[in-house]
């Protein structure tokens, strides 16, 4: 009898990987309006216009003098006739010869088109003298010099960051509409498994997957819906998996992918649903498993920890874009130098933890001693991946090697862990 692993794809290269599943998946549909003040981290469904000018007048970019650039010659004299503050306005125009103190932010009055910083005059009583000319427009930020009323604020397809928030505020826009978020069923499964905080039997082991996948998932616009543990059991299995199925947009699954007795999820898989691909040549993360069940995906992921991250940052995250409707991101990877040697088996694409370490304001990496994909304290210690090519033999000390930031990598950096 034919076994499943026979009769599904070979193992498949990462970037191929990639492409097959990122093809597979289309936007979910659905839009939703929220307060654009609540909508931090939500996608635009259409392009946001502005319906007032950025800036909405002319208005000083610095303290000083509003002026009329030809009165601005250096030695000349000019009387100061009014004053205005940011959120007031003057009653009066410039006219020769005035000039009219004023404030950052406030209204440039009519018949000024320059401010000239107060640094650089010489004031006598309510006499102003200048000390250098001054050209047309200097300190001046001009009515709807960033954005035109009609103009596009936001783009259909934007997540929403906090810089976006403000300019959402700044518009006076209320209301957005925003894409719905896509349903993502997580699952755990193994006997062994006990959820943390129950008693620990004899073999049994708490079971954190799904706490390291709820925090990966929540630092993207999706809803994670927790369906817990499902022990190795077949039917127990399949009817978690419809469960999920039925109630998510897509599903993600933890253990369950290898190839032993208990490890049913490809079968499962091909028998209600299909299997896109199964196994990709990556270390940590070989037994990575996409399918279908009905018209939702699933992303069958290894039980161990570190493959598990692995994979999620490598296929899962741009799957999930793909869904969300957001362009699939690149994986960021930077040039470091090696500290040390580092030996490496060809034959698949390698992820190894490591170190970084700053010397003479150059980073080196060293990779963790030890590399076992069941060691979670690892991915905790490391600062990044390093991403050793599928056919390199390894590197050596001083050779360049690219590496990936693990979540949180950046504060590890700035707080001076290298």
């Amino acid at each position: 009898m034919q076994s499943i692993c026979d009769s599904l794809p070979g193992v498949l290269s990462l970037a191929e990987a990639r492409r097959r599943l990122v093809g597979s998946l289309s936007p979910i549909g659905g839009v939703e309006s929220v307060l654009s003040g609540g909508a931090l981290g939500r996608v635009t469904a259409d392009d946001i216009l502005t319906t007032v000018d950025f800036p909405p007048f002319s208005n000083a970019a610095m303290d000083g003098y509003a002026v009329r650039s030809v009165d601005a010659l250096p030695g000349a004299t000019l009387q100061v006739v009014d004053r205005i503050m940011a959120g007031a306005s003057s009653v009066s125009d410039l006219e020769p010869g005035q000039a009219i103190r004023i404030f950052t932010g406030a209204p440039l009055p009519a018949g000024a088109d320059a401010v000239v910083m107060q640094e650089a005059v010489v004031l006598e009583g309510e006499t102003l003298r200048l000390s250098a000319p001054l050209l047309s427009g200097e300190n001046v930020r001009f009515r709807g010099e960033e954005l035109r009323v009609g103009e596009r604020l936001l783009a259909s397809g934007r997540i929403i960051r906090p810089q976006e928030l403000g300019l959402l505020a700044q518009a006076g826009v209320k209301t957005i509409s925003v894409r719905r978020r896509p349903r993502v069923a997580v699952l755990s499964t193994g006997d062994e498994l006990v959820a943390s905080g129950g008693s620990l039997g004899p073999g049994k082991i708490y079971e954190s997957n799904r706490a390291v996948l709820l925090g990966l998932l929540a630092d993207l616009p999706v809803e994670a819906l927790d369906f817990g543990i499902v022990r190795d059991d077949r039917a127990l299995l399949g009817e978690a998996l419809h469960l999920a199925a039925a109630e998510a947009d897509v599903v993600i699954t933890s253990g369950g992918a290898s190839v032993g007795d208990a490890d049913f999820m490809a079968e499962l898989l091909t028998e209600k649903g299909r299997v896109e691909f199964w196994r990709v040549a990556i270390k940590p993360g070989k037994p990575f498993l996409l399918g279908h069940l009905g018209g939702t995906p699933l992303f069958g992921l290894p039980g161990n920890p570190v493959s598990l991250m692995v994979t999620f940052m490598a296929l899962v995250k741009p799957g999930l874009e793909t869904l969300i409707g957001l362009v699939p991101s690149e994986p960021l990877r930077w040039p470091v130098r090696a500290l040390g040697a580092i030996r490496k088996a060809p034959g698949r694409l390698e992820f190894m933890r490591g170190i970084l370490e700053r010397r003479q304001g150059e980073l080196f990496v060293t990779p963790l001693a030890e590399q076992g994909s069941h060691r979670l304290t690892s991915m905790s210690a490391a600062h990044c991946l390093i991403v050793l090519p599928q056919d390199s033999t390894g590197v050596a000390a001083g050779d360049w090697v690219s590496v990936e930031l693990l979540p949180g990598g950046e504060r590890d950096i700035l707080e001076g862990a290298v």
